[in-house]
């Protein structure tokens, strides 16, 4: 996967998400799956207890849990997402994610 991240041009091909990344303790785990100039994606894999600061992005983002629970915090309203939920982050509004439990997700960043 990851010459398939690197390269200029992909080919079609399945990815099982939540197998691409592992759970470590004590920490925060990312995988970018790919980066453009319009946007990324990236895998993170959150220890329970674990978080990312509250922080502004300038670019709309997704946030999907492929795996476990989190509480997404934006503008100072709270979102408990499990499994299968998704929420979207809105350019310069400041968010933070923490780990009620272990989790995964894909972040998709939209630049343009």
């Amino acid at each position: 996967m990851e010459q398939a991240a690197n390269q200029e041009k992909l080919t079609s091909q399945i990815f099982e998400l939540a197998g691409m990344i592992a759970y470590q303790t004590g920490a925060v785990v990312s995988r970018t799956i790919l980066k453009k100039s319009t946007g990324t994606v990236t895998l993170f894999a959150f220890d329970k207890g674990e978080a990312l600061s509250e922080h502004t992005a300038p670019f709309d983002a997704m946030v999907n849990i492929i795996d476990g629970e989190a509480e997404v915090i934006i503008s100072g309203v709270s979102f408990n997402l499990k499994q299968g939920e998704m929420i979207i982050m809105p350019a310069n509004e400041p968010h933070a994610v923490k780990a009620t439990e272990q989790f995964k997700m894909v972040l998709i960043m939209i630049k343009s």
